[in-house]
């Protein structure tokens, strides 16, 4: 087929910091070293497919606006989601990422039978075989739409049917067995409607009981086909339904120690659901590298007035300033990466506007990067931060945590001792300080 970005020849290049070219990277240069990994090894950018191609800007309130033509497209339906691959692709490759994710329904539309939809999803894994090794491009994570159709009205693995459950079952069977085989480092589970709206309805014990069945499934059959990559979970506060199972990281973090299944299963943690949480992305990094459960990261933002999920590409140099440093500061990431599940606004319908999104989003986290990386080498953090628990690294404080002391200890030592000095937290000079690196990046 003709090429659907013709004016974009050569893969984005890095012309830095004082380019005016809109095309051209100012501050992601993929092969620049940054403590020991090029920004491509830290950052391991990767695209969606969703948001990107398969969706043509419709809304509750309109039809679709952005060129999106195989999309409805008459005549044969795999024809056309070859041509939707194939433009996937050509965008890929010109973007740079080194990795892309799908959702199954993405790539393969749903057929009039689960048989057939198995048999649409088989062939456009050929297809997408092939295209990964034309262009070098890899999986970072695939995942099950398991929320879209009418059957999952009342949720996948928590709904009161049991035969909707083992429809979303064989569902992600197929879905991971897709994954494996375009050797994905990760599978996602998004539970897109495991939540409810009403009390008057649900069962709540019972459903979190069937999630935790669910999710062990997905362990037992990824040990049993021999699948390496990471299970992750996706926390959500809300939206499609008012309460989700996986609130946030900690929701997350006491299911599995609930049920067993820590060390099985990271995160996935999505920055415009942190904030819709009512927590900072750095928080819930943070708490995720805390509890042993932190995987990968999806890079796309929201807005402060609006409360529901808006997925714009990020554009706050500080909000992931505080996120990447968390990262950095955990190690890094394993077989997660920064992924963009990020939209065009309705009204961004030049063809082109998707290499602009993507573009910014990457520049803005790739100058992070400079900055959290400089904070932690500087240690200019990390010295308030243990100078304000050293108490807890001396005597005291080890006898304290040690069990050495009771509370009756304590209350003698109090009537003998004078009253504790107080100490300033220094928020806003570590805020001013973080704000000088940012302007400095380079």
């Amino acid at each position: 087929m003709t090429e659907f970005f013709p004016s974009i020849e050569t893969p984005i290049p890095y012309e830095g910091p004082d380019t005016d070219n809109p095309l051209a990277f100012r501050w992601y240069d993929a092969d620049r070293v940054v403590g020991a990994k090029t920004m491509a090894e830290h950052l391991r950018f990767a695209a969606c497919y969703w948001h990107s191609f398969s969706w043509d800007g419709f809304d509750i309130f309109g039809e679709g606006t952005l060129d999106r033509p195989w999309i409805n497209a008459p005549g044969d339906q795999i024809e056309a989601a070859k041509v939707k691959m194939a433009v996937a692709f050509e965008f890929f490759e010109k973007l740079g990422v080194p990795f892309w994710s799908f959702h199954d329904r993405d790539i393969a539309p749903e057929g009039a039978t689960f048989a057939e939809s198995v048999s649409n999803l088989t062939q456009m894994v050929d297809e997408a075989e092939a295209q990964m090794e034309r262009t070098g491009t890899q999986l970072l994570w695939g995942t099950a739409n398991a929320f879209s159709n009418a059957r999952y009205q009342a949720g996948a693995a928590t709904n009161p049917d049991p035969e909707v459950f083992a429809y979303a079952a064989a569902q992600v069977c197929a879905a991971l067995d897709a994954t494996h085989r375009l050797n994905g480092q990760n599978y996602v589970l998004w539970g897109g409607r495991e939540g409810y709206d009403t009390l008057l309805n649900t069962d709540m014990k019972r459903e979190q009981e069937q999630l935790a069945r669910f999710l062990t499934m997905v362990i037992e059959h990824k040990h049993r086909i021999g699948f390496r990559g990471t299970i992750l979970l996706e926390p959500k506060p809300y939206e499609p339904t008012k309460h989700q199972y996986d609130y946030d990281v900690a929701a997350c973090h006491a299911f599995l120690e609930r049920f067993d299944l820590m060390g099985e299963v990271c995160t996935n943690i999505e920055v415009n659901h942190a904030t819709l949480s009512g927590h900072d992305f750095a928080h819930e990094v943070a708490a995720a590298f805390g509890a042993g459960i932190f995987g990968s990261v999806d890079a796309n933002a929201g807005d402060d007035r609006l409360g529901w999920d808006l997925d714009r590409f990020p554009i706050s140099v500080e909000q992931m300033t505080l996120g990447m440093y968390e990262i950095l500061k955990g190690g890094g990431f394993t077989t997660g990466g920064m992924m963009f599940d990020a939209k065009l606004r309705r009204q961004s319908i030049d063809r082109n506007d998707l290499f602009h999104g993507h573009i910014g989003g990457m520049d803005v986290i790739a100058r992070s990067l400079l900055v959290a990386h400089a904070l932690l080498e500087d240690e200019v953090l990390a010295g308030p931060v243990q100078e304000r628990y050293s108490g807890w690294d001396g005597e005291f404080g080890s006898q304290i945590l040690g069990g050495e002391l009771t509370l009756v200890d304590l209350q003698e030592r109090a009537l003998s001792v004078a009253e504790p000095p107080r100490v300033s937290g220094r928020q806003e000079a570590l805020e001013n300080l973080v704000a000088r690196y940012i302007d400095r990046a380079s």
